[in-house]
């Protein structure tokens, strides 16, 4: 399958390094319907977050989504309910720049945090964001969409969902341990879709989270701040040239990131050693601590 777009004119903006194309047949600026409060939250995020930030503030002066449903366009007829990427070794053009509405978001898991990022672990590639559950918990859509995948690998994902959206994104939820949907649904968003679990290739009970486009993925962090369960920005803009960009600064990110864990009731040093993936051996020689060492509320550990 080719993505065919209609033709536009286009204009190059420059951002650093990193050139993007964008679209200005029907160009105005879109307001950000974000409050002052948020604004100043943005603010504060790191460096991974304000480059992308910069090269979305300047596409969007210039580019506003036109399709209500850019699924349609993109995907058209390419339908696969047995592969995550169906799309992998296809003859596939993608756009120049898409404007994705994300102002209807919905977290995927209620009251969690980030156990792991997207980017590199070691010689594997980690495509999305693990986010903390216990087996049992609903697991929600983000978007509305329909219901591409319902599967199982048990070297990876275990039991896992596809869902397709009429935003354009396609989102993974992995090491599920039942489904409360089909292949074929169509689904609203914050609708239960499956109960977590610790399936597959898991060390611990959690979501594994994937955002893609035709089968790229991309940096979750990028678009949702998952400690506010909001997204950064409501119009979320991609391109080739970006998604590029987005995963040399994740892989150089991960590469230097040092975790830490803030110890809590119930804390052992077995269970936060499960939560990073790491072994207890590692933790403990990371903190210089003794495996029977006894844990203290509020205590702070290296985990990476």
């Amino acid at each position: 399958m080719v993505t065919k777009l209609k033709p536009v004119q286009h204009i190059l903006i420059a951002a650093g390094s990193l050139f993007i194309i964008v679209n200005t047949a029907s160009s105005q600026v879109i307001t950000n319907k974000h409050t002052s409060a948020h604004k100043n939250l943005l603010a504060t995020q790191d460096d991974i977050k304000k480059e992308i930030a910069l090269v979305d503030s300047l596409i969007l002066s210039y580019y506003q989504q036109s399709e209500e449903n850019p699924a349609e366009d993109l995907y058209g007829d390419e339908w696969d309910s047995k592969r995550v990427d169906p799309y992998s070794g296809k003859e596939i053009e993608l756009p120049n720049s898409l404007v994705i509405d994300c102002s209807t978001f919905s977290m995927p898991v209620n009251k969690t945090y980030i156990t792991s990022n997207f980017g590199s672990r070691g010689r594997r590639f980690h495509y999305g964001t693990d986010l903390k559950l216990e087996v049992g918990d609903t697991v929600y859509a983000a978007f509305s969409g329909k219901v591409r995948v319902c599967n199982y690998e048990a070297r990876g994902y275990g039991y896992y969902v596809i869902l397709r959206h009429h935003n354009g994104f396609e989102t993974i939820y992995g090491h599920l341990s039942d489904f409360l949907v089909t292949e074929g649904n169509e689904i609203e968003v914050g609708q239960p879709i499956a109960l977590g679990g610790n399936t597959g290739r898991s060390t611990g009970p959690h979501l594994h989270f994937e955002v893609r486009i035709l089968g790229k993925a991309i940096n979750p962090v990028d678009v949702f701040d998952f400690e506010n369960e909001v997204t950064h920005v409501d119009n979320y803009v991609f391109s080739p040239q970006k998604l590029a960009q987005e995963r040399k600064i994740a892989e150089k990110y991960t590469q230097k990131r040092v975790s830490y864990y803030k110890v809590r009731k119930g804390d052992t040093i077995n269970t936060i050693a499960r939560k990073y993936g790491i072994t207890v051996s590692r933790l403990c020689k990371l903190n210089n601590i003794s495996s029977k060492k006894t844990l203290q509320i509020g205590q702070r550990l290296r985990c990476s």
